[in-house]
């Protein structure tokens, strides 16, 4: 069973009822191709309960205006919700402030404003950046980019043959010059769960600021950046349940006091003249122009949804189905399983004899079976395993171990197709 001390687990776990659960997303229950829809997809993006839908609809239908500028009815309704949203996300991520919490377009638009805001503005000639190898692309272009800017030079801790990063090299690669650490919570191509914890400890004796994508960790439990300490965490609200096109940057009050704006325009300004500009207080300093409101406003929904369950019961849920997918997999003729952490989310990786993941991919598709293929925005890692890309299927509160089952018996199929 999978185990990390930074996603939050309830000490008393009840029977997980999933067919509850699966009542509550209403794109699970359709036939593609003529078969019920198997969806083994959430790593790339989760579906959407019933209850975010109707929040996202509920704001165009009564409360649509633009947040923080109106003075009537429906501009007042929207911006509540909307900070509403924001006070869900802090609790939810056990923040210190909600003025911590800065939403953005996604994770990846967090990194970015991160680098070119505070890694642009402080990095010089010689400085370190510390990545690592398991780092989805969004983790890796946006330092390169402000490395080539800066003079900075980008460092990557490796991994292992099982996906595990080395930690040994990984702290002889911090030292007095390292500047920045940027690193994933769970390893979207793998599935693996860093030890995020030791990892900020040893940053930060270093002087290091510690980055956390936590894209793939916040769906499978509360987070607790206290907790872990770091500096910056990302999530993306598609991945945990949520609407497109929103996500977070929670930084540290004293990070975030130390960077520039971003991008400009309306809500990050106080006041504006042709001799000087004031910018706004945290967090509108970094939410420039008009914001995705209905998806904050459909982010809340997630956050309320996620909350009324049971923590606990429902990583032992995914647990579960990692052991059945696991053991299922391992037993298909021919097939090796890619990424083997002792500490995993609810993801495995695979190829299946020569034959190319994306055929593997499409006979699935004509059974009704998603799943993800290619190189998942992490060609390192596949370059590290020498493979071109994987089958990814990846399992969220609403899959079963029927949705297992029939993985394994349609990779049966997959074989004849090609024997």
């Amino acid at each position: 069973m999978s185990q990390t001390s930074t996603v939050d687990r309830d000490a008393k776990s009840g029977p997980f009822d999933v067919e509850r659960v699966r009542r509550d997303f209403p794109a699970l229950h359709q036939k593609v191709h003529g078969r019920d829809l198997v969806y083994l997809d959430s790593a790339a993006t989760s579906q959407k309960p019933q209850s975010v839908i109707d929040a996202v609809t509920r704001y165009y239908t009564e409360d649509n205006a633009n947040v923080h500028r109106g003075l009537h009815a429906l501009s007042e309704r929207a911006t509540a919700s909307y900070e509403s949203a924001r006070q869900k996300v802090c609790r939810f991520i056990h923040a210190a402030e909600t003025h911590e919490i800065v939403f953005v377009r996604g994770a990846t638009d967090g990194i970015n404003l991160l680098a070119q805001s505070y890694g642009r503005s402080r990095l010089k000639p010689g400085d370190e950046v510390l990545i690592t190898h398991m780092e989805h692309h969004s983790n890796i272009v946006p330092w390169q980019i402000v490395c080539e800017q800066t003079g900075a030079v980008l460092r990557v801790a490796p991994i292992d043959d099982r996906g595990e990063l080395v930690m040994g090299e990984f702290e002889r690669l911090l030292t007095d010059r390292t500047r920045i650490v940027a690193a994933s919570h769970v390893s979207n191509a793998l599935g693996t769960i860093n030890p995020v914890e030791h990892m900020v400890e040893l940053a930060h004796r270093a002087g290091a600021i510690v980055l956390l994508d936590g894209a793939q960790a916040v769906a499978h439990g509360s987070v607790d950046v206290q907790s872990i300490d770091c500096d910056a965490y990302v999530l993306s609200g598609h991945k945990m349940f949520g609407p497109t096109g929103v996500g977070v940057l929670y930084g540290k009050t004293s990070l975030l006091e130390q960077m520039p704006p971003y991008q400009s325009g309306g809500d990050m300004i106080k006041s504006v003249s042709f001799q000087k500009t004031t910018y706004n207080d945290l967090p509108y300093r970094f939410e420039a122009g008009t914001p995705n409101i209905a998806g904050v406003v459909g982010l809340g929904a997630a956050v309320d949804y996620l909350e009324a369950l049971d923590t606990g019961a429902v990583r032992a849920h995914e647990d579960d189905l990692l052991e059945a997918a696991t053991e299922g997999l391992s037993q298909v003729a021919g097939l090796r399983l890619i990424g083997t952490a002792a500490r995993k989310a609810s993801v495995v990786s695979f190829v299946l004899d020569d034959i190319h993941p994306h055929d593997i991919g499409t006979i699935l598709d004509g059974m009704g079976i998603a799943v993800r293929t290619g190189h998942h925005c992490a060609q390192p890692v596949m370059e590290h395993f020498d493979v071109p890309a994987t089958v990814r299927a990846s399992m969220a509160m609403y899959n079963t171990r029927q949705d297992v089952d029939a993985l394994v018996q349609a990779l049966s199929k997959v074989r004849e197709v090609f024997a």
